[in-house]
């Protein structure tokens, strides 16, 4: 009889175990999730791992005499890596919903209570009231064994809590994966403390944490295809928002004017004309994140071609000491086509524009200024069109923002923040 429990408890562990390493290979190279979730779910199942191996290793030696001492540590790290699981979802929970973690309540509360668990836990050592090993290797639960686990599923009552009043900021499968860990972990917990079922309670915790990051994959990869399907919406966007025959047209009369007129100025328009317009069939063309570098430099030949037609109109500033960084394609750009063409459609004063660009501890930025009259912030004209486009991109390719604020004094300024 005993032969055949070890044997299913072997069998068990080592399923477990094997669960475990897959759950941190797919947490560790699934590129749905984002760099927080990954980070998450590595070290979530690299503790339900350590706590396997712990279990694993107190089924050899049970009831080994020789092994008294040992048994003894390997059950204090048997429940602490137990009880690390229960605080465990709440980080995740406040990062579904964008809440900040560092001044939640909640999870002070849910923090204090496992760090009461791991005073408890320490007091054992000098008790037998909780649980205690004989000298031959035999374990035995104390009289207060349940009030050990009380703190642990006061945890989890705060778990479901703070899942069930946040259950509309998640997606329904993130609120169903949580449920899916949370409800069962809590009624085995809760068994547990009446009945020694180590092994039993270790699997259903770890088929409840498979399900629940199943379930979270399969949320993030069908995020990641509307992403990729809106991206490519925006892609056929901006193809159409670059194709502006007006500005071509003119461009072309202005060099055929300027054959004339100055051959030499002639050469200099047609080859930023150029360079403008290969920056934007590859701006066009590609489909991911390009340096930043080589968008100042497609708005450079930009405003060489408009300065060549306006040079006593449109003054242009460039402070750009900070340009190692990544931006989508046609995001600086249009950014000063706005600038250039509200200004100079709605003013006959000459018009100046700054370029700046800076880092900070945390993100990349990029500020466009104008000292022109200003426009209606809630307007639906072409401008807006451009300049949502480019906030959605911004969204989408690398979780930056684009803000739009009246500048003191008049005029515009547009501020772009990308996160390092």
């Amino acid at each position: 009889m005993t032969n055949w429990f070890d044997i299913v408890c072997y069998s068990i562990s080592g399923a477990m175990l094997v669960m475990m390493a897959i759950g941190i290979v797919f947490s560790a190279f699934m590129p749905t999730l984002d760099r927080w979730s990954r980070h998450y779910f590595i070290t979530f199942f690299l503790f339900l791992l350590l706590y396997v191996v712990v279990l694993f290793i107190d089924i050899i030696i049970y009831n080994n005499p020789d092994m008294a001492t040992a048994q003894k540590v390997v059950i204090i790290f048997e429940y602490l890596f137990f009880s690390v699981q229960m605080p465990m979802p709440m980080p995740f929970l406040l990062h579904c919903c964008g809440e900040n973690q560092k001044s939640s309540v909640l999870l002070r509360t849910v923090m204090t209570l496992w760090g009461i668990f791991c005073i408890m836990l320490f007091v054992t050592q000098f008790t037998d009231a909780f649980y205690y090993t004989t000298s031959d290797n035999q374990y035995f639960r104390g009289s207060w064994f349940a009030l050990l686990m009380i703190p642990l599923v006061v945890i989890m009552v705060l778990n479901i809590t703070g899942l069930m009043k946040r259950r509309k900021k998640l997606s329904k499968k993130v609120f169903i994966a949580l449920l899916v860990y949370l409800l069962p972990t809590a009624i085995f917990i809760i068994i547990y403390m009446f009945a020694a079922i180590d092994v039993l309670v270790t699997f259903w915790m770890v088929l409840c944490a498979m399900t629940m990051f199943s379930l979270i994959l399969t949320d993030n990869v069908e995020k990641y295809m509307q992403q990729q399907r809106k991206i490519a919406s925006q892609h056929a966007s901006v193809m159409v928002l670059q194709m502006r025959p007006h500005f071509i047209y003119n461009t072309m009369m202005g060099i055929y004017y300027l054959c004339d007129q100055d051959p030499k100025k002639a050469k200099q328009v047609t080859l930023d004309f150029t360079t403008y317009l290969r920056k934007n069939f590859v701006a066009i063309a590609s489909e991911d994140t390009i340096p930043f570098s080589a968008e100042l430099e497609h708005t450079r030949a930009y405003l060489a071609i408009e300065q060549a037609q306006f040079e006593d109109s449109l003054f242009v500033s460039f402070d750009t000491p900070h340009t190692m960084f990544r931006v989508p394609p046609l995001t600086l750009q249009p950014i000063v086509e706005n600038a250039v063409k509200h200004g100079m459609k709605s003013s006959s004063e000459p018009i100046h524009i700054s370029v700046v660009t800076r880092q900070t501890n945390t993100a990349s930025e990029i500020i466009v200024e104008d000292d022109g009259i200003g426009f209606d912030l809630v307007d639906d004209n072409e401008p807006h069109i451009a300049l949502n486009n480019i906030r959605e991109r911004l969204e989408l390719m690398c979780k930056g923002k684009l803000i739009i604020v009246p500048r003191e004094g008049g005029g515009i300024s547009v501020k772009v923040t990308i996160p390092i």
